[in-house]
């Protein structure tokens, strides 16, 4: 039986920033996005959330509804309200089977696949029953850090958001797009399955060659101690807690202690492949060096390390301050849908990523939005700067993948405007829920302009709990704008507690079996 309601899946953790920060503009984080399957209609089917948990797009807190812009009604007739189904309750032992399932999403099911099967390796080679990786030890170090590397890296995603766009967007089922919105959301897990990966692969293989010291030369081992330094502390300083609270202490360690260690690395891979350990001596030449797979291991990495950072402009920007909570940046050149950009002050430190606003590639310019929460943040406000630091080449966000799909509502509350903006200006079939407070006060006449030169009334409902006296029935709210715009999919764009509240809302009301 089809449940009215969707199955969900949903975004990997973050900070926990309550709904009234979002709603007042301030709240700074973003993430990806989580899914959500079939809605009440078979024909109709998903819902897909996005959690914003790294400094990201802080948006436009919304605009007042006028008398010409449609509100779907939270109060509907009797006759309506007869055949409307309500949220059930739901017994302890259901809502804990919901909370667990969106919990391990598809980037933990990524990152527990990964790291078990590296496991399952490390321990087959210990006990001397994997073949390829006595004599390709290195290799299996070096490939998982460049997966890792990989999943991060900006031209590689956007090829992937680009494959999976025009591959599917024709011919897939909502089931498989969503599918492949879900991998492209949680790809971090593999980020991090293959980092710890990699680092645990390098310990071992150290205390192999220090097992084996007497015919190891020290260079070789000193390097490799200090390669797998390098590669451990730049590991553990992407631990959550450290990446959400201390960001420039993450970036700083990641960052730099990563390029050290890449340059480690190379040490590494050349003396442990020009020392022939059968004659005791290092080789006089190159050529075993370059057929070796740990050499074009290290050469990729290092390339798709270099790449992004051969886009760093400094551009000019104009800073607009409608709120002492918000500041509204300008750049020239116009951006397609879905794409975040990270700024800073400085060359190299402190950047921060931001939804990207734009009403299309033809545009002279695009916005970003930044709510005041952090040092950088509060900075725009205070200092306005006239130019900045940017990589030029953008980095897709999950709602790119809104390409895939033919009809879709955007639901976000505060700074998710951002974020979500985009898509609802440059595809029509897209309807566009913005709930916030006080919202063309706080974001000003630019983004309140954006949205209604660019949105019709009948595609859009911006809800301002500050005049409406709070926040709407999102539940309700969602059900009566799929009915009647015709859906196959919503993306939430939320933090962390208005993002899982919806979808546990969804949850609670779906068929697990579909």
């Amino acid at each position: 039986m089809t449940s009215p309601w969707p199955h969900i899946e949903v975004t990997p953790s973050g900070g926990s920033q309550d709904l009234d920060a979002a709603e007042k503009g301030v709240y700074d984080n973003t993430q990806s996005l989580a899914t959500l399957p079939p809605l009440a209609d078979p024909k109709k089917t998903m819902i897909h959330s996005e959690s914003f948990l790294s400094p990201m797009s802080p948006l436009h807190e919304g605009i007042t509804p006028s008398s010409s812009v449609p509100v779907l009604s939270l109060s509907p007739s009797p006759e309506k309200q007869a055949n409307k189904a309500a949220v059930p309750e739901i017994g302890p032992l259901r809502r804990r089977w919901i909370l667990f399932q969106l919990w391990f999403n598809t980037y933990r099911k990524f990152f527990t696949f990964v790291t078990m099967l590296n496991l399952a390796g490390i321990i087959m080679a210990s006990l001397s029953r994997f073949p390829y990786a006595e004599k390709h030890l290195g290799a299996l170090v070096l490939g998982n850090l460049l997966t890792a590397i990989l999943m991060r890296n900006e031209l590689f995603l956007r090829c992937l958001y680009t494959i999976a766009i025009y591959g599917l967007r024709s011919w897939a089922p909502v089931s498989i797009k969503l599918a492949a919105t879900s991998v492209l959301q949680h790809v971090g897990g593999v980020h991090s399955g293959c980092a710890i990966s990699g680092a645990a692969w390098l310990v071992f293989k150290v205390v192999d060659i220090i097992r084996h010291r007497n015919i190891q030369p020290s260079a070789v081992i000193a390097t490799g101690i200090v390669t797998n330094l390098m590669i451990i502390i730049s590991v553990l300083s992407a631990y959550p807690w450290v990446r959400n609270y201390h960001h420039n202490v993450f970036e700083g360690y990641h960052r730099f202690i990563g390029w050290l260690g890449l340059a480690a690395t190379w040490s590494f891979v050349i003396l442990g492949n020009q020392y022939d350990l059968n004659e005791g001596r290092w080789r006089a030449n190159a050529n075993s060096l370059i057929s070796t797979q740990e050499l074009w291991f290290a050469v990729f990495m290092t390339v798709f390390v270099l790449i992004p950072w051969c886009t760093l402009r400094k551009v000019n920007v104009e800073v607009e301050v409608p709120s002492p909570k918000v500041a509204v940046l300008r750049f020239d050149r116009g951006i397609q849908q879905g794409l975040l950009g990270r700024i800073s002050r400085t060359s190299i430190m402190e950047y921060h990523a931001f939804g990207i606003i734009s009403e299309g590639r033809h545009s002279p310019y695009h916005y970003m939005i930044c709510g005041v929460q952090g040092d950088f943040t509060k900075s725009l406000v205070a200092d306005p700067p006239k130019a900045v630091w940017t990589r030029e080449m953008k980095f897709a966000g999950v709602g790119h993948a809104s390409a895939m799909f033919k009809r879709g509502i955007r639901i976000c509350t505060g700074t998710g405007i951002g974020a979500a903006l985009s898509t609802c200006i440059q595809d029509p079939n897209w309807f566009l829920i913005w709930i916030g407070s006080d919202q063309e006060k706080t974001f000003g006449p630019t983004i309140a302009g954006l949205i209604h030169n660019n949105i019709p009334p009948e595609r859009m409902i911006l809800w301002d709990s500050k005049q409406r006296g709070g926040r709407p029935d999102t539940m309700q709210l969602l059900k009566e704008t799929w009915d009647s715009f015709g859906a196959e999919v919503i993306f939430i764009t939320s933090n962390m507690k208005g993002n899982d509240e919806m979808m546990q809302g969804c949850r609670a009301v779906t068929d697990l079996d579909t």
